[in-house]
């Protein structure tokens, strides 16, 4: 299944043909590189690794890496499955044409936003204890247990933690443009991450809609 690497730009809107309002996500999609192909007879799987933003300084085993792909140092690595890596030149430039088209259903996987260490009512929607009438207990824990037996909480139990920084993909977006000059895709609803954050579009797996 073919993808590619890109970054969330910010969200806008855009209109349809009946004037309705579709919200989108701008994401920069590519350009991509491949860096390195795996073939069923070494690796025993088939897939390309590509590349995507270049980066000043890697380390001299990353260095070699690219330099057999004749390629700058890139910051992002993914490897997508494809049925026949032969087909691909180490060094290619994949551009959002060759893999997506205006309509298409994709999956989007990001990172949320990254919220430190936070309560039981934030990270996970607990109602709180009483909020006047002498209660010192608004937000705390309260009750966990389940009595003499088992006299421990559950595993699995929610508890206050760090929120955020995980990996969440959304199904089925439509891309509704694209803008290939400037490698833009426009695609409806939200994203997980923040701006500038790095996303992974690849063509949806189900198309429920």
């Amino acid at each position: 299944m073919m993808g590619l690497l890109g970054k969330k730009i910010r969200m806008t809107q855009l209109f349809d043909e009946k004037g309705r309002v579709i919200p989108c996500t701008i994401v920069k999609l590519g350009p991509c590189y491949v860096v390195q192909k795996k073939t069923k007879e070494k690796d025993n799987y088939c897939a390309i690794q590509l590349g995507f933003e270049e980066v000043k300084k890697v380390n001299k085993p990353m260095g070699g890496h690219f330099k057999k792909a004749n390629l700058p140092p890139l910051r992002y690595l993914k490897e997508f499955k494809v049925d026949n890596p032969d087909g691909f030149e180490l060094g290619k430039e994949i551009k959002i044409r060759d893999v997506f088209k205006e309509g298409d259903l994709v999956d989007v996987t990001g990172w949320t936003k990254g919220r430190g260490f936070a309560g039981g009512m934030k990270r996970w929607g607990w109602s709180g204890g009483p909020a006047s009438h002498g209660s010192q207990s608004h937000r705390r824990i309260g009750s966990l247990g389940s009595g003499t037996d088992p006299g421990r909480p559950w595993k699995g139990r929610t508890l206050p933690g760090h929120y955020g920084c995980e990996r969440v993909t959304v199904k089925n977006l439509r891309i509704v443009k694209i803008d290939e000059e400037n490698h833009l895709a426009y695609i409806s609803g939200a994203i997980p991450g923040y701006r500038n954050s790095l996303v992974i579009v690849k063509k949806a797996k189900t198309t429920s809609k």
